[in-house]
C-alpha cells in the first residue's frame, strides 16, 4: 500500500481504494482476512479512525465482513462485484464518450467497431512483441 499525503483525496478514501484494488488484484483472496486496522496505522502512520473509517466503506459497499472480536474479511463474491463495478463505471466513463465523439465525427457504427477490432490488433500486436508484457 501507498499512500499520497498530499493528494487532495482523504486518506481514508485512499485506504478504502488500496484494500479494494487488492481484492480485485487477488492481493486479498475471498474469506481471507485483511491486516488490522492497528497494523495498517502502525506501518504507514495513519490514525487508526482513518483507516476504520476506510474499511467500513468497504463494508457498507459489501466488500469486507466484520467478525466480531476477529477482525475483517474479505467478503464472497467481492472480487466479482468490484469487477462489474469497474465495468460499469468502464462504459459510464469511456464507452459513452467515445460514442458521442463517434458521432459527431460522422463515425458510423460499423466503422466504429472496425476502428476498436483495429485497436484490439495493435494493443495484441504491441503486447505479443514485448514478450505479453502490458505496454502503457
Amino acid at each position: 500500500m501507498q499512500f499520497n499525503f498530499n493528494s487532495s483525496e482523504p486518506i481514508y478514501l485512499q485506504v478504502a481504494q488500496q484494500i479494494e484494488d487488492a481484492i480485485f488484484t487477488g492481493g486479498f483472496k475471498e474469506g481471507e482476512q485483511i491486516p488490522s486496522t492497528t497494523e495498517i496505522s502502525k506501518e504507514f502512520h495513519i490514525n487508526p479512525a482513518t483507516v476504520l473509517k476506510g474499511m467500513n466503506q468497504l463494508v457498507s459497499r459489501k466488500l469486507l465482513e466484520k467478525h466480531r472480536g476477529v477482525g475483517m474479511f474479505v467478503a464472497e463474491g467481492a472480487s466479482n462485484q468490484i469487477t462489474l463495478n469497474r465495468q460499469q463505471n468502464f462504459y459510464n466513463k469511456y464507452v459513452i464518450g467515445v460514442v458521442k465523439e463517434a458521432v459527431s465525427l460522422n463515425i458510423n457504427e460499423e466503422d466504429l467497431k472496425k476502428l476498436i477490432e483495429q485497436g484490439y490488433k495493435s494493443y495484441e500486436g504491441d503486447r505479443s512483441k514485448a514478450g505479453n508484457q502490458v505496454i502503457r
